[in-house]
């Protein structure tokens, strides 16, 4: 997440905020610091001292800190284990509730299907398929062909 590793979480944090944005809509500090629990234990540490999810967690964060109308991610919980992959997503329907709209590049299905309202298979570098979540999820043809998801 080009995070910097010297710098405590905390730093890392206020010195991402985008000066002169709307107070009620903007992700200061304390709001991150409510979405990512675990940031809030670590303040204190280094990005270097932070695990694998624990820096993408503080990438997200800072992103947050300039109050994006749009956060785009590119495989957040690629190589994390399954339940910093549950925490991540959860934290990040908490984000997209707030209003913040998110364009996800994932593979994994499952983080997919529990955050899109919209799904696009990109094959070759061009948009092979898309539908609406609930589309999507009825149509097991287009899962198996484009993901190779065995239907049972």
């Amino acid at each position: 997440g080009g995070i910097f590793m010297v710098l405590a979480v905390r730093e890392t944090l206020l010195m991402s905020a985008r000066a002169g944005i709307d107070g009620r809509r903007a992700w200061n500090f304390d709001r991150v610091m409510e979405t990512f629990p675990r940031l809030g234990e670590r303040r204190t540490n280094g990005g270097g001292q932070l695990s694998g999810g624990e820096q993408q967690m503080l990438a997200i964060g800072r992103a947050l800190m300039n109050a994006p109308r749009l956060l785009m991610l590119d495989e957040p919980v690629e190589g994390l284990a399954p339940v910093i992959v549950e925490e991540i997503v959860a934290q990040l329907k908490v984000i997209k509730a707030a209003g913040v709209s998110i364009l996800l590049v994932e593979q994994n299905l499952e983080v997919c299907t529990q955050l899109a309202d919209r799904h696009y298979i990109i094959e070759q570098g061009a948009v092979a398929h898309e539908a609406t979540h609930s589309e999507f999820l009825a149509d097991d043809a287009v899962k198996d062909r484009y993901l190779g998801v065995g239907i049972v």
